[in-house]
């Protein structure tokens, strides 16, 4: 029997083995510094396509005396039957082919792609431009936003793990959308990343010479993280979708997301009501920050953590909501998140593994 159907009996305090398919890409190998440092990980077993049957400390030296482990084929069917938990870092239109009911009743599958993020498969298959694997098993998976999902994500087998941008502009968005304090349609996003959020296969737009220097938006109109947000705030005020203006950017900066939201707040709305607001909703999450008034997010303070940064003020000329958010996309916008819906679905404490606070300077 699976140590999961029985979990509760142990008090958060029972060890499980985790398997991490894609461990050799960027937000893979994070899992995986994270997951060594847990204190309920027995085992981590790693796999790749690409590395299959080299050893993981020879593809990462960081890793040397701290995971001997030789990387297996990327095998979700066979990896699925040794672990607890198996974290999917996977590019999109792999994990909803082969994740099979089957396998989610054998251990719980946490999914860093995109294939499970949204209700609305005609949405993802049209910005995705391809064919959802299994709409029944879409329907089973919960958005893994801890902060905002925390209670779906305890009873679930199979959770999508938001993106890295979703995860910053989502987060700064939620309170105010929830609370009916801005006009809805007019959220403009403005997002900058670092260079690690293109992954590590090789690429042009990604070298050194082509990123280093410089600033550049990209996916104008059109990057698919637009509708995952459009949908996740939608749920939020019970609408089917709201329509944002959502724009990013690639900074030549190793990680981090630093996050610009402008809105036209409503009618008699004023600044105490958007900190209410903020405090309703996060005083109590340990990994979100709600900044001093005078004091802006930067992405130097959360780089290494899991935690998000917010910070906010309102142009009484303009009238507008302007706000921040800082997280690192690695961790928060990736690895760290999908850690903390670990440590929920198994009942231990939500900060184990993810304690690390930001080294500066780096």
């Amino acid at each position: 029997m699976n140590i999961y159907t029985y979990k509760r009996g142990f008090g958060g305090q029972f060890m499980i083995t985790v398997g991490v398919i894609g461990a050799t890409g960027y937000a893979g190998s994070e899992l995986v510094r994270l997951l060594i440092n847990h204190p309920n990980v027995k085992k981590i077993l790693v796999g790749s396509k690409s590395y299959a049957g080299e050893k993981y400390s020879d593809i990462y030296p960081n890793f040397n005396k701290k995971l001997e482990e030789v990387c297996l084929d990327a095998d979700l069917s066979g990896m699925s039957e040794k672990c607890d938990v198996l974290f999917l870092s996977l590019p999109h239109g792999i994990s909803s082919h082969q994740v099979t009911q089957k396998m989610v009743d054998e251990c719980v599958i946490i999914d860093l792609g995109a294939d499970f993020r949204f209700k609305n498969l005609a949405t993802y298959e049209s910005w995705y431009k391809t064919k959802h694997g299994n709409p029944s098993l879409n329907e089973q998976a919960v958005y893994g936003l801890c902060e905002i999902n925390r209670q779906n994500i305890k009873n679930s087998r199979l959770i999508a793990n938001p993106g890295c941008y979703t995860t910053a502009s989502i987060l700064a968005a939620y309170p105010l959308i929830s609370e009916n304090l801005i006009e809805n349609n007019s959220l403009i996003i403005d997002a900058k990343s670092g260079v690690s959020g293109a992954g590590r296969g090789q690429k042009l737009t990604s070298l050194y010479c082509e990123v280093n220097e410089s600033l550049k938006p990209y996916g104008v109109t059109n990057h698919r993280h637009t509708p995952e947000i459009e949908e996740q705030l939608g749920l939020a005020i019970d609408k089917e979708i709201i329509t944002i203006s959502f724009t990013p950017h690639l900074v030549p900066m190793n990680r981090g997301i630093l996050t610009t939201l402008y809105a036209t707040v409503k009618e008699g709305v004023d600044l105490k009501q958007i900190e209410n607001a903020y405090n309703k909703h996060y005083k109590d999450e340990q990994f979100i920050r709600l900044l001093k008034q005078g004091q802006l997010p930067e992405t130097r303070f959360v780089k290494g953590s899991n935690f998000t940064d917010l910070g906010f003020t309102i142009d009484e000329r303009s009238r507008r909501f302007i706000g921040f958010s800082a997280l690192d996309n690695l961790v928060k916008g990736a690895a760290g998140q999908a850690v903390q819906n670990m440590n929920i679905v198994f009942g231990y404490e939500e900060e184990l593994a993810l304690e690390t606070v930001s080294p500066f300077p780096i």
